[in-house]
């Protein structure tokens, strides 16, 4: 589990193809790797990789075929800047939201341009994801915690203000950039739970009669 907020900008130092499946080394820059150990996970662009080794300035991850098909980690080469954040422990003040490093899609940097000092980006999504994104609600864009600011034709917009743009991969994205999508999983819970019954697989009777629904939701406040 993750929060979200970037603790070093990191580079790919390699990259190797193992029988279909990739093994990356990870050169890890500034992060402290005092207390990571064999097994633990490492935020690495959004994407959660077990750590396998650890040769001294870094450490290696072997990426399945699920986690490459649902990624752009296969076109990452020697050099390929990326956020990296360790998992948090029961101390870590949760500054972003609740991420768990399982990308939901690869979006699109639709468009790019100044704002003040900020960065404005419009982001495309995949079609079944957009579901998920609100208005204001939280959104993890290549690891980093934000809020989409609004929705529109083209995707959601997002406004990166000059602390997160210096501290992040982000400030390297240009028009037809890729980013790693993880939807706020507080979403895909409440889908589950409204559509579950509907779908004649709910078989605890009390989650049909506690009077959750769409309709409840929407007098609530909570569903749009």
């Amino acid at each position: 589990m993750f929060t979200g907020i970037i603790e070093a900008v990191g580079s790919v130092k390699s990259v190797e193809n193992k029988q279909g499946d990739l093994k990356l080394r990870i050169h890890t820059a500034g992060l402290d790797l005092s207390d990571v150990k064999l097994g633990d996970s490492i935020a690495t662009n959004g994407v959660c990789l077990t750590v396998v080794e650890l040769p001294g300035d870094g450490f290696v991850a072997d990426v399945s075929r699920e986690s490459i098909a649902h990624t752009w980690i296969d076109r990452w080469s020697s050099g390929t800047k990326v956020n990296l954040e360790k998992a948090m422990t029961p101390s870590t003040r949760m500054g972003g939201h609740i991420v768990t490093g399982h990308v939901d899609g690869v979006g699109t940097i639709k468009k790019r341009s100044a704002d003040a000092r900020s960065i404005r980006f419009t982001v495309s999504a995949p079609e079944h994801l957009k579901k998920y994104i609100a208005a204001k609600g939280s959104i993890t864009v290549d690891g980093v915690s934000l809020t989409a600011n609004d929705l529109g034709s083209e995707g959601f917009e997002l406004n990166i203000v000059p602390h997160t743009a210096s501290e992040t991969t982000l400030i390297d994205l240009k028009v037809g950039s890729p980013v790693h999508l993880e939807v706020d999983i507080i979403a895909r819970y409440l889908e589950q739970l409204l559509t579950s019954g509907n779908a004649g697989k709910e078989t605890d009777s009390s989650a049909a009669n506690s009077g959750l629904s769409q309709a409840f939701l929407m007098q609530n406040g909570f569903w749009k």
